[in-house]
C-alpha cells in the first residue's frame, strides 16, 4: 500500500502543469505577461531579474537589472526606475519569486508592473536568447534546483 501511494504521488506530481504550480505558489496579485507578448512588444520596458546573482551571471534576459530575491533592496529599483509609471516586468526562474518582488514594487507605488509568466525558463523554452555575464548569447540557464529544472525544456541546465 505504501509503495502504491508513493507511485501515485510521483505520477500526480509529474502531471502538474506550470499553470498549476503558479496557481499553487502565487496569489495573482500581479498580472502576467507572456514571453511572446514581451518579446514582440514595442512598449519601453524595464526588466528586473529577481533571481540570485549566480543565476543572473549564468544567464539573463537582455538588459535586465538584477535585483535579487534574498537580498532585495527597493533602493536599487528606486535608483534605476524613477518614473513609477514605467512598464516594469519582473522575472525569475518560472514566476514565483518575481511575484513577491513585483508586489514590493506595487507597495512602493509602481503602477505598471508585470510578472513574466514562466520566467526565464519559458523565455528559453520559446527559443528566445539569454545572455551570460559577458552579455554574450548562451545556452546555459541556471535552474535554481533540480526540482524546478523540470520546467526548463531547452538549453543547458546549470545547478551549481
Amino acid at each position: 500500500m505504501v509503495l502504491f501511494c508513493l507511485c501515485l504521488s510521483l505520477i500526480l506530481n509529474a502531471q502538474e502543469s506550470l499553470s498549476e504550480v503558479l496557481d499553487e505558489y502565487n496569489n495573482g496579485s500581479i498580472p502576467y505577461i507572456t514571453v511572446d507578448e514581451l518579446a514582440t512588444s514595442k512598449t519601453e520596458t524595464v526588466l528586473l531579474d529577481a533571481r540570485e546573482i549566480k543565476e543572473y551571471r549564468t544567464s539573463h534576459l537582455e538588459n535586465a537589472i538584477n535585483v535579487g530575491y534574498d537580498e532585495f533592496n527597493i533602493q536599487t529599483v528606486l535608483k534605476n526606475i524613477k518614473d513609477k509609471t514605467t512598464r516594469v516586468v519582473v522575472y525569475c526562474s518560472i514566476g514565483v519569486r518575481s511575484e513577491d518582488i513585483a508586489e514590493k514594487l506595487k507597495e512602493e507605488g509602481y503602477t505598471n508592473v508585470y510578472n513574466l509568466y514562466g520566467g526565464i525558463f519559458e523565455w528559453k523554452n520559446n527559443d528566445y536568447i539569454v545572455y551570460d555575464h559577458d552579455n554574450e548569447p548562451t545556452e546555459n540557464v541556471h535552474t535554481y534546483s533540480k526540482k524546478w529544472s523540470k520546467w526548463l525544456l531547452k538549453g543547458n541546465k546549470i545547478y551549481d
